[in-house]
């Protein structure tokens, strides 16, 4: 892994996941330019349905991903720093590919205007997504391979993704995609068309704040579960430190296909060196 592409990468991340970047500097030195990789790698990945005009070159980018990862993709991939980094974390670390492929296929669904089906959709979305990559972080940082690690990546996974998901709610709206599943929708008298072209009625926001519900809970999981983590893993979970606050934010009336309300960039900096010492007692 040269620091050619281990810089690319931190600036990427920065850039693009200023929460994950942030988490990352609280590794240790010599792990965090795998971190930087598997994080700029996410990046990559979930800003697709930005870069594409229609959903099928979306999945050739992702499907180039997956052969990359194989090593049948055509021409130098190592010409890419990002995946020149993360193929060189892939090998050092003996992440298990097949986490990669599962997060490549979950992310096609973010390329079309599909519906979430169900709340257990969401939650697998979520689970093959943001808890893999806190996964992948813990075999980074340890090589971790236990249950408790398992168990507190799962539930801390779904609270991040859920949360992430709520605040770029007006985004998703405007791009006609639903992430809020049609069984919670239904339960409130709403269709996909409600969440998506409003109007921002007491239905539709009783249905986010069941949404906000659900991502409490598993971060509250998450935190039971971190009992039993190896303290030095602290920093792949490091994130979800930022999810009460934003949830807490998210309560106050607002017009969610405007701006959802969330903490400031300061305030998302202090929380998560707060969140760290805090994290460390916990467990």
């Amino acid at each position: 892994m040269t620091m050619r592409d281990v810089d690319y990468c931190a600036e990427l991340v920065r850039g693009l996941d200023r929460d994950r970047y942030m988490a990352d500097l609280f590794a240790p030195a010599e792990k965090r330019g795998a971190l930087f990789a598997l994080h700029a790698f996410n990046a990559e990945v979930a800003r697709v349905r930005e870069a594409i005009t229609n959903p099928m070159a979306g999945e050739v980018r992702l499907q180039w991903w997956s052969e990359a990862l194989i090593g049948g993709a055509r021409g130098d991939v190592r010409a890419n720093p990002v995946a020149g980094a993360l193929l060189d974390a892939v090998d050092h670390y003996a992440l298990p590919r097949e986490t990669f492929f599962a997060l490549l296929d979950a992310r096609i669904f973010d390329l079309y205007d599909d519906p979430m089906p169900t709340v257990n959709d969401l939650e697998g979305y979520a689970g093959e997504t943001s808890s893999a990559l806190i996964r992948l972080g813990t075999i980074i940082l340890t090589g971790a391979t236990d249950q408790a690690s398992a168990e507190a990546a799962g539930h801390a996974g779904v609270a991040y993704a859920i949360t992430g998901l709520l605040r770029a709610f007006p985004v998703h709206a405007r791009r006609g995609q639903c992430y809020v599943p049609l069984d919670i929708l239904a339960a409130h008298g709403l269709t996909r068309e409600d969440a998506v072209s409003g109007p921002a009625s007491a239905a539709l926001r009783a249905a986010l704040g069941e949404m906000r519900a659900l991502a409490a809970r598993h971060y509250d999981k998450a935190i039971k579960a971190l009992r039993g983590v190896d303290p030095a893993n602290l920093p792949a979970f490091l994130p979800m430190v930022l999810v009460p606050g934003d949830l807490s934010r998210m309560s106050r009336p607002h017009d969610p296909f405007a701006v959802v309300p969330a903490m400031s960039p300061p305030l998302r900096i202090w929380k998560l060196w707060r969140g760290a010492r805090l994290l460390r007692r916990a467990v």
